[in-house]
């Protein structure tokens, strides 16, 4: 089982450093003034919103915001400013190992799955939502992360889809952007999805590029042994002149046709409007009937 951060109460701190694109201040303000509304202490790493080409400073920088972050003393969770790429350039500079002794919350989804999946190594529960600069974007999806963090019970119910697969899965959810898992396939921070429910998700990718990373995932044992799918956000995905002639769904669909676990699409998660906050590495109950779905958190 996991590692549970502790929840927050009133008074804590959170921080927010960039690990990939740079955000500027201004884009980032919104969030720190919701952040205070609900109680909390804010500070942002000392290199935050600082810019080298397309990234949020140097390796050198990001990384040290990153080990400044794990290393505080005081603070309960780690918000990422925003995303894109540049996580996997630094995460290999820094020592995970201070959380073991002093847990948080770390937050993000895209290229923050690299970091969510170094604390799946760790056996270290985090959420997987909403970044820094895109906290006004949607209420809901923020107010999630609220929960989350502070320990609130939160279950997901939503309206069923063709493709769904129906049955029950209990299980700690792992995974999270889909090239991410791809790219990490083989490293120190491939995840096995065995005896777990893999959530996954993806934005702008050709839809050829998704079946090839599904076909990994299949080759590499990860998708045999699962006990759940839940499929997130499949977005502004590409095609060529000649129709690869399926969509983003039914290629997930095809891939693990031969398995007998329950498969949930559309969940609202990922790179949409409404990304809402899932805990990553917490026991959860994934059910597909016919008519609904729903998703609870032991």
């Amino acid at each position: 089982m996991a590692i549970s951060p502790p929840y927050l109460k009133k008074g804590d701190t959170i921080l927010i450093i960039a690990t990939a694109r740079a955000r500027s201040k201004e884009a980032i303000e919104p969030a720190i003034d919701i952040l205070k509304s609900w109680g909390l202490k804010v500070e942002t790493g000392p290199n935050a919103f600082k810019s080298y080409h397309q990234f949020a400073g140097t390796d050198g920088q990001r990384a040290n915001d990153l080990q400044w972050a794990i290393e505080h003393k005081t603070a309960k969770a780690i918000l990422i400013s925003g995303g894109g790429y540049g996580t996997m350039r630094v995460i290999d500079q820094v020592n995970f190992k201070p959380l073991l002794k002093n847990p948080k919350w770390f937050i993000g989804y895209s290229d923050t799955t690299v970091i969510h999946n170094r604390l799946c190594h760790l056996k270290m529960a985090a959420i997987h939502g909403t970044m820094a600069f895109q906290f006004t974007r949607d209420k809901a999806a923020t107010h999630s992360i609220k929960q989350l963090l502070f320990g609130e019970e939160i279950t997901y119910t939503l309206s069923k889809h063709k493709l769904n697969r129906i049955g029950i899965a209990e299980g700690e959810i792992v995974g999270g952007n889909l090239s991410l898992l791809y790219a990490l396939s083989g490293s120190v921070d491939d995840v096995s999805g065995k005896n777990k429910i893999l959530f996954i998700e993806d934005l702008d990718e050709q839809l050829y590029h998704i079946d090839r990373m599904m076909l990994q995932l299949k080759r590499s044992g990860k998708l045999k042994h699962l006990k759940g799918l839940i499929v997130g956000g499949m977005s502004d995905m590409k095609d060529n002149a000649v129709p690869f002639g399926k969509s983003a769904e039914e290629i997930v669909l095809d891939a693990v046709k031969e398995y007998n676990y329950p498969v949930c699409f559309n969940f609202p998660a990922g790179h949409i409007e409404k990304n809402m906050a899932l805990y990553l590495g917490k026991k959860a109950k994934l059910e597909v009937t016919k008519n609904k779905v729903s998703l609870t958190y032991k």
